[in-house]
Formats: C-alpha cells, sequence, structure tokens
C-alpha cells in the first residue's frame, strides 16, 4: 500500500478548477457541521453493518469497526469514540508515520465542531484537502460514547491519498485534548498519537452451514498475570483427554476476556510431536528459562489468528484433521501481548 501518485494507475475522475473546489469544500463543511449537530443523537449502528473490528489504542478507548464493499469500490468505517474530548486525527499513511499521512479530522474550538479531509506534509504540518475524499455520513451519541460513520474510496486519484490495497495498512490516530481554533494550528507533535496494523480490505467468503453434530473445545491460557513490558509472548500446554479421538476442525475464533481485546495481538495453537509420550504442564512467559526446552517441539499449527480477524471456516467438504492415534494429545497456546502502554496484571 502506498500515497498514489501521478505514476498510479489512471483513475476516472472529474476535474475541477480551483475555485470551484474551494465553493465545494466549504459547502462540504456547512453540510458536515449540520451533520454533526441533528445527527449527536440516536441509537448505536447495528454491529452487523461493520463485521471487522478493532480497538486503535491500548486502552480501548478508540474502537475502529468496518465493512468492505467491493461493488463501489470502498470502506465504510466506524469509529467509536468512549471518551471525547476536542477531536481526533484518523488516516493512514506507508509506516505508520505522521508525516506525509492522509487523515480525517474532527476538531472543535470549544464551540463548533469541524470534519474534514486533510494531509500532512514532510514537516507534519496539516492541510486541508482540496479533494475531500473522506466522506462523513453521520454521528450518533450513544451510552458507550460518540459514534463516527464515514467513507473512503480505494482509490482517489488525489496525489494526497493513500491507496487502499491488499496487504497491512498502517493505520494512525490521535487524540486532541484542547480546542483548536482550525486545522492548521493542529501540532500532531504534542498531541497523544499511536498506531494500530490492520488488513482493511477482507476476502468476501460465504459462511458455511455448520453441521448439526459439531462439538466446541475452549483453549485458554488461565491467569496470566502480564508483565509490565511492551511485548510479551505467553506459553500455555494445554492436554487432550486420554483416548481422544479423530477429530476435524472445521472454524476457529478467538476467546478474549472482555476488556482485554486492546492488548491480545495475536495467537497460535500448535500441536506437539507424537514421538514424546507426553510434556511438561507450562504457563508463563515463552522466552522465560522456565519454560521446558520440549515446548520447542510443539509446531505444527493448528488455529492461528491475528488482530481484526473474524472467525475462520473451513470449506464444507474441508478440515483439519486432529486426535486419534498417531496424534500427540498436548498443544500449546502461544498469545502475543502488546501492551504499549505498559499495563500489569
Amino acid at each position: 500500500p502506498s500515497m498514489q501518485t501521478s505514476g498510479s494507475k489512471p483513475c476516472p475522475c472529474p476535474s475541477f478548477k480551483l475555485r470551484e473546489v474551494a465553493s465545494m469544500y466549504f459547502t462540504m463543511i456547512a453540510v458536515f457541521l449540520v451533520i454533526l449537530v441533528v445527527a449527536l443523537q440516536g441509537s448505536a449502528p447495528r454491529g452487523s453493518d461493520f463485521p471487522y473490528k478493532v480497538p486503535l489504542d491500548p486502552q480501548g478507548l478508540l474502537e475502529l469497526s468496518w465493512n468492505v464493499s467491493y461493488p463501489e469500490q470502498a470502506v465504510h468505517f466506524q469509529l467509536l469514540i468512549r471518551d471525547m474530548q476536542y477531536g481526533l486525527l484518523f488516516g493512514m499513511s506507508d509506516r505508520g508515520e505522521f508525516e506525509n499521512a492522509d487523515l480525517a479530522v474532527l476538531w472543535s474550538d470549544g464551540h463548533n465542531s469541524y470534519f474534514g479531509d486533510a494531509w500532512s506534509d514532510g514537516k507534519g504540518q496539516l492541510h486541508m484537502d482540496s479533494q475531500q475524499d473522506y466522506q462523513l455520513l453521520g454521528a450518533r451519541r450513544a451510552p458507550e460514547g460518540l459514534y463516527l460513520l464515514f467513507r473512503r474510496a480505494f482509490s482517489t486519484c488525489d496525489p494526497k491519498d493513500y491507496l487502499i490495497e491488499d496487504g497491512t495498512v498502517h493505520l494512525i490516530y490521535g487524540i486532541l485534548e484542547k480546542p483548536v481554533h482550525s486545522l492548521q494550528a493542529i501540532n500532531i507533535s504534542a498531541i497523544h498519537r499511536g498506531l494500530q496494523r490492520v488488513q482493511l480490505l477482507k476476502p468476501n467468503i460465504t459462511v458455511p452451514e455448520l453441521p448439526s453434530d459439531m462439538k466446541t473445545m475452549e483453549i485458554t491460557a488461565p491467569d496470566v498475570v502480564i508483565p509490565s513490558q511492551e511485548t510479551t509472548y505467553w506459553c500455555y500446554v494445554a492436554e487432550l483427554p486420554d483416548g481422544f479421538p479423530k477429530h476435524h476442525i472445521i472454524m476457529y475464533e478467538p476467546v478474549i476476556t472482555a476488556g482485554n481485546e486492546a492488548l491480545v495481538h495475536h495467537m497460535e495453537v500448535f500441536q506437539c510431536a507424537a514421538e514424546f509420550d507426553s510434556f511438561p504442564h507450562y504457563n508463563g512467559p515463552c522466552d522465560s528459562k522456565m519454560k521446558p526446552d520440549r515446548l520447542n517441539y510443539c509446531r505444527h499449527v493448528l488455529a492461528a489468528w491475528a488482530m481484526g480477524a473474524q472467525a475462520f471456516y473451513y470449506p464444507e467438504e474441508a478440515g483439519l484433521a486432529f486426535g486419534g492415534p498417531g496424534s500427540s494429545r498436548y498443544l500449546r497456546l502461544e498469545i502475543h501481548y502488546h501492551n504499549p502502554l505498559v499495563f500489569k496484571g
């Protein structure tokens, strides 16, 4: 993914004179203000409209949900702001930096609120974009916070805009804690800001019908105490019942304790090597000297999940076999905790 340049493939975009663009921009800002004032009350949007969800910040104060429309070639965003102060910045850049970034900005001067499509230059100075491609669809106040809904096309033909493609997208955010009188007055080096990496464009896969004799198994690590450090890999060894027969995995999804969603970056379940009759039980950091060396023989991947992903389904005619003769009863769950604010507990 990258910023769109003049070398990108041609886009069927209309061309406007500067005067026409300026007129359209001020008209759009007026519409945005009306939407923000009129739509602040109401119920929260249905979660089913935005199937993909990820916390943006470690505290969970900003929660991004989205859907992908391939017919429209656009992404629809829903941003939940749990503790709205004086605005925020949300956007994308090549490597997660705030310089040369493509941004949607909501800001307040203490009396009125404003929304617009902006970009930052190489020094981090904000500029209003002459082509407004972040399209505000509405804002709703709910008990849990403010919902902001907006839309962005994959490709906009704007050289200041980020080209949304397959692969990892670096999402950036900033929180305005004080009123600002203009967009240009925002000093991005002085605000609380952060980065989240996600795959915005998801494959359009039909969820298969699950069989009636399906059984559910939960593999969770008990009593995890997250160390006061930014990155922790936690290992837990689970043991299947003696004589566990052959099964097929047809679907898996994450099980995360409520309130910890912003800390769990990704996790994997590995099956241990069948050549060993037993494996020692362990529940602790993967890099600890106390971790048994034999756990290094638990490498066969059964399931993998990363932040922002939905449940994974195998096609109706397929499944991943495990259990039964010649299959180890021992599994290793590995969890990556991303803790940039160095929470402990």
